[in-house]
């Protein structure tokens, strides 16, 4: 938990150890980055307003060094703000005031999609294999250099492969929204084909259905 006011902390770590959570607390962006780097933990809760620095460089800075699902703690409620910050990595955010009973309502269902992900075997759509334990990816045995993000969108295309996936469920899935701008779908589709070696227009695996969704199957 990453919050540097002591009352909010002391009582959002009181409940979490009622509810059986190990907890490890700071209260600067810095050590956060120290602990992430040393411990593997199953979440973080990122307050935005740190002394040392915005809780959103903070946030880019932990997708740096690490994939552990974060839930934003914020007084922001501007929705572009909300959007931008789990476009650039967040999976949830709670805005401030919350319970102790909401925010764990929330690390439930982020604990739930992560551990989703972590949890199958290897995914084998023709020459891509997927290996969402380990989250590698190779392509005719060549490993691809994925980021968190591409990773988790392949992987889910993946695990539905051959179907038509709705934009809806794939922002729901990996960006955990329930709303969003389908271009940071186009974006991420983009990044993929690049390093699958396709285009929009000549795709070998990733293939738009417009107005529908998109659908991932091996090469004819």
């Amino acid at each position: 938990m990453v919050e540097d006011d002591q009352v909010v902390r002391s009582a959002l770590i009181r409940y979490l150890s009622q509810e059986a959570h190990g907890v490890r607390s700071v209260g600067t962006a810095l050590e956060a980055l120290r602990e992430v780097a040393q411990h593997p933990f199953d979440v973080v809760i990122l307050d935005l307003g740190l002394p040392d620095l915005d809780g959103g460089e903070a946030l880019k800075m932990l997708r740096g060094i690490s994939d552990v699902p974060v839930i934003i703690a914020t007084a922001r409620d501007d929705e572009a703000e909300v959007v931008r910050l789990l476009n650039a990595g967040a999976d949830d955010y709670v805005t401030k005031p919350f319970s102790g009973e909401h925010l764990g309502a929330r690390m439930s269902a982020v604990l739930r999609r992560s551990r989703g992900r972590a949890a199958g075997d290897v995914l084998q759509v023709g020459g891509l294999r997927i290996d969402t334990r380990r989250r590698e990816a190779d392509l005719d045995g060549a490993p691809l250099n994925l980021t968190r993000r591409e990773f988790d969108l392949l992987a889910f295309l993946a695990s539905r492969a051959g179907g038509v996936v709705p934009r809806r469920e794939i922002l729901a899935e990996v960006w955990g929204q329930a709303y969003g701008d389908d271009q940071t779908i186009d974006v991420h589709l983009s990044w993929l084909r690049r390093k699958l070696g396709e285009t929009a227009r000549q795709p070998r695996y990733l293939h738009t259905v417009r107005g529908v969704g998109v659908r991932l199957e091996p090469p004819a």
